[in-house]
């Protein structure tokens, strides 16, 4: 029992529990705003606009990642090694800042030209270009929040962090029942892509007071040297931008033309269950783990970090699973609509796959932080397209279902696949001769 409790108290004094706890009170609070605007959204638009809210919620990650050149994890990365290497930082962020103005600039101006177009490719109707219009006009304010976030978290300033996303879960669930109530489908459309450009304004008055911000040296700097570095972090985000979000969207395809938008609605219905509890996971991997990982310097040390990393998300995942499946009906009834009622057949595969899935994250982050480019393009290409055959050979016979065991089985492949790729890092031993 002593050495138990002695492992027990080990874990609530690591910095990643310290960080998951701040983390957790921001969680709470995006949670229950998730779950007024998800209720809201779901009783006005029903399954088939969830559906479609889904869609434009996977093209906008992709022109997010575009805009901004799929630089966050390294300007979080180079950022967190050269904090107190004088102003060396200042080239990092100034080169990120000219990468995510140009890139925005150009994304917003193709998206405002080409709405109509856009507007059939993703949500297979004209009906919806002003959505695009504006999102095209409001994408770099979009990029920008997305690059001071990556600062607040390479400078390791977790509060700050804490407190922005707890403003953007305020603003979205402002911006998604205001719009929503008085738009419809079309008000929950905007709202999606407009309310963290809103997030932008208060973000910038939040860094504006410390110490890293100097805005005219940060504009004028730019660095060759720095955007050779940030180009292998810029490959590997970019793959995942597009990749991922383009593999849920030949998935939803499928269930729609396989089955009906409803069905495809249930499906969409279940994700959002899930990004609801997997927030805390991602957001603590995302502060704390990254720019840890980017510190350590052998195997051994990664090894550990990797185990300490797995003994708190492992057990979470699993009793947050096993209460959600236990209280299934009460979350649908909860969350979403009557319409919503055959989505309880879905969960157990869904919460099983997230397990494996955040699993896969802890050992995915370590070739991130190493810039092992062209590994994690190969694995993140490799997972994605087993998840669309999977998917189609399964969703004409099982529907969702068919979806969600294509996701348990390709992020089980992926784990596996990675694991493979760091075996020399998951079975070091000696921290004397070992060498990253």
């Amino acid at each position: 029992m002593r050495p138990l409790l002695i492992n027990i108290r080990k874990i609530f004094v690591t910095d990643l529990f310290k960080v998951s706890f701040l983390n957790g009170i921001a969680t709470l609070i995006k949670m229950l705003a998730g779950l007024a605007s998800i209720k809201v959204v779901a009783a006005i638009i029903g399954p088939s606009g969830i559906a479609l809210l889904g869609q434009l919620n996977n093209f906008t990650q992709i022109m997010l990642s575009i805009s901004n050149g799929g630089i966050i994890n390294g300007i979080t990365k180079y950022l967190s090694q050269t904090k107190d290497s004088g102003k060396k930082y200042l080239f990092y962020l100034g080169t990120a800042f000219w990468i995510t103005l140009v890139l925005s600039l150009v994304s917003g101006l193709i998206m405002f030209v080409f709405a109509t177009y856009f507007s059939n490719l993703i949500l297979h109707t004209p009906e919806y270009a002003l959505v695009f219009r504006i999102f095209g006009v409001t994408i770099v304010f979009y990029a920008m929040n997305a690059l001071l976030l990556a600062a607040i978290n390479g400078f390791k300033e977790y509060r700050k962090y804490v407190k922005v996303n707890i403003i953007s879960s305020l603003v979205g669930l402002a911006f998604s029942v205001v719009l929503c109530l008085y738009f419809g489908l079309m008000g929950a459309l905007i709202a999606a892509v407009t309310s963290q450009s809103v997030v932008f304004v208060l973000t910038l008055a939040m860094v504006a007071r410390s110490r890293w911000f100097q805005w005219p040296a940060l504009s004028g700097m730019f660095s060759r040297t720095v955007l050779k570095q940030l180009a292998h972090f810029s490959l590997m985000a970019i793959v995942t931008a597009i990749i991922v979000p383009v593999s849920q969207i030949f998935v939803r395809g499928f269930i729609t033309d396989f089955r009906s938008v409803n069905d495809a609605g249930l499906w969409e219905g279940m994700n959002r269950v899930s990004s609801m509890y997997l927030y805390v996971i991602m957001t603590s991997l995302s502060v704390y783990y990254l720019p840890k990982l980017a510190e350590l310097k052998t195997n051994y040390e990664v090894r550990n970090e990797i185990i300490n990393v797995l003994k708190l998300i492992i057990p979470f995942m699993v009793i947050s699973g096993l209460v959600i499946y236990m209280l299934r009906d009460q979350v649908i009834h909860i969350l979403f609509t009557p319409e919503f009622e055959k989505m309880r057949d879905l969960f157990a595969l869904q919460l099983a796959a997230d397990t494996v899935k955040m699993s896969s994250w802890v050992l995915g982050f370590v070739m991130v932080a190493r810039a092992m480019t062209k590994a994690y393009i190969i694995m993140e290409v490799l997972h994605c397209t087993l998840f669309v055959l999977i998917g189609r050979f399964l969703v004409p016979v099982m529907g969702g279902q068919g979806a969600i065991i294509g996701y348990l089985v390709s992020q089980l492949a992926y784990l596996l696949l990675v694991a493979f790729i760091l075996r020399k890092v998951i079975f070091a031993h000696d921290a004397k001769r070992d060498n990253p």
